[in-house]
């Protein structure tokens, strides 16, 4: 099992969240190639600046439940680009949906992905998916659980 943190607005979760689909562009495309069924997924949404947010978050964690497929029909809302379909596609299923989000930044200094803890965006940058270690996964789960129950 590979885990992987899929980077994206929140538009687009509440996409992934009502459709257990997640796509990527197509300057993107070798990334989805690379998963596999079983695999998790963490998306991770970049701070909305045009609504005052100043941190990203942790949505949920979910599973691939199938293998990637292109499917260029529009489902996900532009993000740079107005015609943007991102059709290069796996299907998930959710194993937590974290409410409220889980505060991506408390995080950063246990992440053992991320090396440069002061400017930890370099890790992010121009990506779509990233791989990252398993106890990196756990962590975020155990923070998901501890989070929700306060």
């Amino acid at each position: 099992m590979t885990a992987w943190l899929c980077i994206l607005n929140r538009a687009n979760f509440e996409v992934v969240k009502r459709t257990n689909v997640w796509g990527v562009s197509e300057r993107h495309k070798n990334q989805p190639t690379k998963s596999k069924i079983g695999d998790k997924c963490v998306f991770y949404m970049l701070p909305e600046r045009s609504l005052g947010e100043r941190t990203a978050s942790i949505g949920g964690v979910f599973e691939i439940i199938s293998a990637p497929y292109f499917d260029d029909s529009l489902l996900f809302g532009p993000h740079r680009d107005p015609e943007e379909r991102f059709p290069f596609r796996v299907r998930i299923k959710p194993i937590e949906i974290y409410q409220p989000e889980l505060p991506f930044a408390g995080l950063v200094s246990l992440f053992k992905f991320i090396t440069n803890k002061q400017n930890y965006g370099g890790h992010l940058l121009g990506k779509a998916m990233r791989q990252i270690p398993e106890e990196d996964l756990e962590l975020i789960i155990k923070k998901g659980h501890k989070f929700k129950s306060k």
